[in-house]
């Protein structure tokens, strides 16, 4: 084990540490990264035998949340971590996206990076710092690797740029830009914002690359320091023999099949080219070499169309948009759906709408417990026409989900103002490029559609970029499953007119440079305007109110003493409420009660028992409620839930009662008039007052003063004292 060696700089106005050769020592690298208080460890392991079989580069990253680290202990019954959150999964998609362009395309050996979250302080994320550790483990293993890589976030707080905001800050942050770059270039980006300007945004990334040199330095000293001799860069499988062969058979076709705008005919027209090239070469080449061969043809021809003749697959022009159709209410009986559709690109979205006690629990190392507002994003095996295995959620699905939930949760209405819970769930019925910005379009429109008042409506547009040796790049708008396959970057943009609310930029190149952001960033916004243009043609704004079909909510507010007589004993209340009136109800600690239902009547009939229970008891007020015990002085009467009554035999009726039965037995419905409550909070009742009218009250209560006065003892005279020991009366003690 190499002796602990410790790099730091300051970011953000914090300290930030890097720290290698204390612990995992027989990782072929390993660095533990300290910021403020959250801590991670990230390793890098190699395999030095190639698995059968592998034609890709085969790089794993994973990230183990462990909760400990928030000194939480896990739910659920075995109370260990099971399989990774949402929040992890993404950290491990944001930690592969920069580093995967940096490995040679050639590499076959397996390669493992994990990063572990050891100690989290809830206000510096580790997601940055799992791309910083893994820049910083590579630099430092054999592997080849050509970084490193820096990686912050940008926040935008009272008008200037913030390096690295805390979580506590991000509140107050118009957007949080994540930047990775390189010492020359920007790698990758993800940002949510609220609506923001492409200038400002374009700000962002420019101050989060100039701050990344800090941590690139930082892993270059960790390097001349630690580092361990790279392992050679294997050759490629694909020979030049093999392309000039493969160029000679398949001649100018190439061209003629990508000018097809189906991409079902695209893709048979090719099978059948790679057929001929197996039939003419698989006697010289394996079929592996073929395709590859193959695929490095098609690209080279993609780039000649783009950059030498200004068209693209399917015969477009650079910045024209795929042909646009959508409709909304596409579903009879959920509270909104829509149907949005560009070019052979197809996404159903269904909104639900369900009460504020449905939302999300969390179970992570972050802040927040609960959600209100979900997207998610299905991705069949026959949107691509593919049989492909039905199973868990993939990584994939997951991170084009959490795109969209950030675009649209700007537009979302607080809880304030819309007490309730929104789900979407985009439905992939057909996939040709960008279904996640399709997903954003539709899922817009499904909002409107269930009649949720959205600030604004949202599209998305994905952008490519192709360029060649000489240095020459054209940006591509509405990029298609070949031009991402085939090109060179995909970033996506969502937003509304007023500006930007979300962004994701990836690339297979090394970098790309701010000229290509801005142009990207100006053409990405006239897309938009005009996909906005074409939904509004469908919907322009919310429906007035939403779908019959989804609850409606009521609120109202009660004294928050008075919480407890609604919940009542375990619950019992409540929950007797629920199952009378068939809605849902939700408590918050201020004394705001919402009450969802479909039924008005029924939602009326809640507002009136939690009125009546948490109304203060008054004399002179008539209740009508239940028997719940019958005693040989009187009956007790629930008037409210969880709140009884007594009534004495001699109230019980406008005549003598020789018996209680004889007037009332246990479970009878009984109307009953308040005549006092004492100041231990017991409420006295009559019966007879309520056969005798307003009169009557006056002289039940007096009646009952009467009987209180005749139970109280009085020590003044009279009886002598009981004996201490319950036993009979005795003289007052003389001391003897």
């Amino acid at each position: 084990m190499l002796q602990p060696q410790t790099f730091e700089c300051t970011l953000g106005g914090r300290q930030f540490t890097i720290e290698t050769g204390r612990v995992a020592g027989q990782a072929d690298a390993s660095v533990t990264i300290t910021y403020g208080e959250t801590v991670i460890l990230v390793t890098a392991c190699y395999a030095r035998t190639i698995r059968e079989g592998v034609d890709f580069l085969p790089l794993t990253i994973e990230y183990e949340e462990r909760l400990y680290a928030a000194g939480k202990i896990p739910g659920g019954f075995i109370r260990r971590e099971g399989r990774p959150s949402q929040e992890a999964i993404l950290a491990c998609r944001l930690t592969d996206r920069p580093i995967r362009p940096l490995l040679p395309k050639n590499w076959r050996n397996e390669i493992q990076l994990i990063t572990t979250v050891l100690s989290v302080d809830q206000e510096n994320e580790p997601d940055v710092m799992s791309v910083i550790g893994a820049s910083a483990a590579l630099t430092l293993s054999p592997i080849p690797f050509e970084g490193p890589v820096g990686c912050v976030h940008v926040g935008y707080i009272n008008g200037e740029m913030v390096l690295n905001p805390k979580m506590s800050q991000l509140a107050e942050s118009k957007f949080d830009v994540i930047v990775a770059s390189t010492k020359d270039k920007v790698i990758m980006l993800e940002a949510g914002a609220t609506e923001v300007p492409e200038d400002i945004i374009n700000q962002a990334i420019r101050f989060g690359h100039e701050a990344n040199q800090d941590i690139i330095r930082l892993q270059q000293r960790l390097q001349q320091a630690c580092g361990k001799t790279k392992v050679p860069v294997p050759a490629g499988i694909v020979s030049e023999e093999a392309t000039r062969e493969t160029a000679a058979v398949v001649g100018d076709r190439i061209m003629q099949v990508l000018i097809q705008s189906d991409k079902a005919l695209r893709e048979e027209a090719l099978r059948a080219l790679q057929c001929e090239l197996v039939d003419k070469l698989g006697d010289k080449y394996t079929e592996a070499v073929l395709t590859t061969a193959l695929d490095k043809q098609i690209r080279n021809e993609v780039r000649k169309a783009v950059l030498d003749k200004g068209w693209r697959v399917g015969g477009r022009a650079i910045k024209e948009i795929r042909p646009i159709s959508s409709a909304v209410g596409v579903l009879p009986r959920t509270h909104g759906s829509a149907l949005f559709t560009r070019g052979q690109t197809q996404v159903l979205t269904i909104a639900t709408l369900g009460s504020v006690g449905e939302k999300q629990q969390l179970d992570g190392l972050g802040p927040e417990e609960t959600k209100r507002f979900m997207h998610h994003y299905n991705f069949p095996g026959f949107s691509t026409g593919e049989v492909r295995r039905t199973g868990s959620t993939s990584r994939r699905e997951i991170g084009h989900g959490a795109l969209a939930e950030r675009a649209l949760f700007q537009v979302i209405p607080p809880d304030t103002e819309f007490p309730y819970t929104i789900r979407l769930v985009s439905e992939v019925l057909s996939s040709s490029g960008s279904t996640s910005m399709a997903s954003v379009c539709a899922s817009s429109l499904s909002l409107m559609d269930a009649g949720i008042p959205i600030k604004s409506a949202v599209a998305g547009i994905a952008m490519g970029l192709v360029t060649d040796d000489a240095g020459r790049w054209v940006v591509l708008t509405d990029i298609e499953g070949w031009e991402d396959a085939h090109g060179d970057m995909d970033f996506k943009i969502a937003g509304t007119r007023q500006g930007i609310t979300a962004i994701q930029m990836d690339t297979k190149l090394k970098g790309i440079t701010m000229d290509v952001i801005d142009k990207t960033l100006a053409e990405g916004r006239e897309a938009r305007m005009a996909i906005l243009d074409k939904m509004q043609q469908t919907i322009a704004a919310s429906r007035s109110e939403v779908s019959p079909y989804a609850p409606r909510m009521h609120k109202m507010k009660i004294n928050p003493d008075k919480i407890g007589a609604v919940i009542g004993t375990g619950g019992k209340t409540i929950r007797s409420i629920i199952e009378e009136t068939k809605t849902t109800i939700d408590i918050e600690d201020d004394g705001t009660v919402i009450i969802g239902s479909t039924d008005a009547s029924a939602a009326q009939r809640a507002v009136e028992i939690i009125e009546t229970l948490t109304r203060d008891i008054e004399v002179g007020a008539t209740y009508t409620g239940k028997v719940s015990r019958v005693l040989d002085f009187g009956a007790m009467v629930e008037i409210v839930p969880g709140k009884d009554g007594m009534v004495h035999i001699s109230e019980l009726a406008d005549h003598h009662v020789n018996k209680v039965e004889d007037e009332v037995k246990i479970g009878d419905e009984v109307t009953v008039k308040v005549i006092g409550v004492d100041n231990l909070g017991r409420v006295n009742l009559s019966r007879r007052a309520v056969y005798e009218g307003e009169t009557g009250v006056a002289e039940a209560a007096e009646r009952a003063a009467k009987r209180s006065a005749a139970r109280r003892p009085s020590f003044g005279g009279g009886r002598p004292p009981r004996r201490p020991d319950g036993g009979g009366s005795r003289p007052p003690f003389r001391e003897r």
